[in-house]
């Protein structure tokens, strides 16, 4: 592989998250967390083409199929309008804590939002409040699964369509067999990472059912095959690699988004925050999935 690795443009996040390729506008979204900042980033240009402010912290956030936003914020689902930036309140989990809120979440083929929660600063023993929960397309909530202490990078095999999460605090992966009803069932933990020094961040697939996620505390990146064998791994030159996503016109370029300061990871380099565009990975991902979150009735 001929690894070539840059920045696009002058970004510097605190906390840059759930990068989105925009297939239409041939685009990035991303969000700063901590900000509580989506921007559309023209990586032609470098440029921002696109902005809006919703209230911080904000976890994740996806492209509806009517071109709004469904934003994850602390602990409420919103549909955002970025011409307006209004917002209407679509669900609101049921745990509130101080240091517990939602994190990364993932549109679903049949137009549901998935999407957990991070609860940090636990005692040793103290199980973790929240959960995984499903936005159905009628906005109704449902909780999935418990038990994650962070939750990140949900997201979907192409190949047997099993849902895989991490959960960044067991340094850990899991994947599920999703129902028809909407439930899901048979977990099964896919790799766990502690022997790369770092929980798994941000993750997505290739076309060919690779595994690829951010080694958050190692600065690098990570694919590992359908048989959770570790296939490759580039070092990135940024201290914390939050998340990526596959985008570009034949969606084979990967982009990184970093932190320089989450809150409880911190680092001053010289592209810490930045996000970066990776070419010749060898692979390849997919369109991705809009919701189809209507407002309820």
């Amino acid at each position: 592989m001929q690894i070539e690795i840059e920045p696009v443009g002058t970004i510097r996040a605190a906390l840059g998250e759930c990068p989105i390729w925009d297939t239409e506008h041939r685009q990035l979204w991303f969000i700063d967390a901590r900000a509580g900042l989506i921007q559309r980033l023209d990586p032609a240009t470098g440029q921002i083409a696109a902005s809006v402010t919703v209230p911080a912290p904000a976890g994740s956030f996806c492209l509806n199929a009517d071109g709004r936003l469904l934003v994850a914020l602390k602990e409420d689902i919103v549909l955002v309008d970025p011409a307006t930036g209004a917002q209407h309140l679509i669900a609101r989990i049921d745990d509130s804590h101080s240091h517990l809120r939602l994190n990364d979440g993932e549109p679903m083929p049949d137009g549901s939002f998935i999407v957990g929660t991070m609860h940090v600063y636990r005692d040793n023993n103290e199980p973790p409040l929240g959960g995984l929960y499903r936005i159905r397309p009628d906005g109704g909530l449902m909780k999935l699964d418990t038990g994650i202490g962070i939750t990140n990078g949900p997201c979907v095999n192409p190949l047997d369509g099993r849902l895989y999460v991490s959960d960044s605090s067991t340094r850990s992966i899991s994947s599920y067999t999703m129902v028809a009803d909407g439930t899901l069932a048979d977990r099964r933990l896919f790799i766990n990472t502690d022997a790369y020094d770092s929980g798994p961040d941000g993750c997505c697939f290739d076309s060919q059912g690779g595994l690829w996620t951010a080694l958050v505390r190692v600065g690098a990146i990570a694919r590992f095959g359908p048989d959770g064998a570790l296939t490759h791994k580039i070092a990135v030159p940024l201290t914390h690699p939050a998340s990526l996503c596959f985008g570009g016109e034949h969606l084979d370029e990967l982009y990184v988004t970093s932190i320089s300061d989450s809150g409880r990871l911190r680092a001053d380099g010289p592209l810490d925050g930045a996000i970066l565009r990776i070419r010749g990975c060898g692979a390849q991902g997919m369109p991705p999935a809009r919701s189809r979150i209507g407002l309820p009735v």
